[in-house]
């Protein structure tokens, strides 16, 4: 009874391993409506906010003085804005649009209502505000996304839209085809 059980899962001598390829929905598995909380979180730290504000080259002493961010409004250094948006882009990447996102399109009616400080936690969650086939691009179309980031006490630190151009599964299983084997 055992070694019948394990050749039906595939894990018994001479079968092959079951193999789960991880990818994000196609634009027809999307549905309106839907939010997707993403999770874990992310902590951002000093060192994440330093070296993204410096790869980036933006100076902006609120970001790297902590001398004289203690003097500003918030009394400490703010985590860098675009930091923030990034990284809730990233959160949604392997539930969304892993490997079915074909282009990013765009982002508008960015808002940062409160900001995210070091050692704060973001968790990032996406609303699909809607979806349409592209009339020019058969086996895709566009998704449009609204974002929402929270720090750890449940405050709005980010708001946004994006818009994406995505496969539908028919349209990736005829480009796969097209491409061959791999």
């Amino acid at each position: 009874m055992a070694s019948e059980q394990t050749a039906r899962n595939g894990s018994g001598p001479g079968t092959q391993p079951k193999v789960v390829i991880q990818r994000g929905l196609f634009l027809d598995e999307l549905e309106a409506g839907t939010v997707y909380q993403h999770r874990p979180g992310r902590t951002v730290t000093e060192a994440d906010n330093v070296l993204f504000t410096t790869l980036t080259m933006n100076t902006q002493g609120l970001h790297l003085d902590a001398a004289f961010s203690a003097t500003a409004p918030f009394g400490q250094r703010l985590v860098n804005s675009m930091l923030t948006l990034s990284t809730i882009v990233g959160q949604s990447v392997g539930q969304l649009t892993q490997g079915t996102l074909v282009a990013q399109l765009g982002m508008t009616d960015i808002r940062f209502p409160h900001p995210l400080f070091h050692g704060d936690t973001l968790y990032g969650e996406t609303l699909v505000a809607g979806t349409r086939l592209s009339a020019s691009r058969p086996g895709q179309g566009i998704a449009e996304f609204e974002h929402t980031g929270r720090n750890q006490d449940g405050e709005v630190v980010a708001t946004f839209r994006r818009t994406a151009l995505m496969w539908t599964s028919e349209g990736f299983a005829a480009q796969e085809q097209a491409a061959g084997p791999r």
